[in-house]
């Protein structure tokens, strides 16, 4: 399964993007997807997660009110819609799918990844 990342590109900060994942073909498990990001010199964090079914989430504190994630599973792809966003939101965004239809924040829960997308905040 391969993954796409796309919708990174440069804003002021305050300003919104939208990124999406879409996997190349559906999987023989249900997977949850995760959104993950890396700055430079920083450890890659887990921002969102999402459940196959949707009914299920993990937002970051520093993204909470402010990021929201969804899913359209008929298409295959993940949604992840970026509001009010900071300077400090600067990274390249990777999605990556679960080994099932959860997922949590550690990077051993993925198993599939995506090439990252680079989102640029200036202040």
């Amino acid at each position: 399964v391969q993954l796409q990342a796309s919708g990174g590109g440069l804003v002021q900060a305050g300003g919104s993007l939208r990124l999406s994942c879409t996997a190349s073909r559906r999987t023989s498990s249900n997977n949850a997807v995760g959104w993950f990001r890396q700055a430079p010199g920083k450890e890659r964090e887990c921002v969102v997660v999402i459940s196959w079914s949707g009914t299920s989430t993990y937002y970051a504190d520093s993204v909470k009110g402010r990021f929201t994630i969804a899913r359209d599973n008929a298409k295959g792809t993940v949604y992840l819609q970026m509001n009010s966003l900071k300077p400090e939101d600067t990274a390249v965004y990777s999605c990556a799918a679960a080994r099932g239809p959860y997922g949590g924040s550690s990077v051993l829960d993925y198993i599939y990844w995506g090439q990252g997308t680079l989102v640029t905040v200036s202040s």
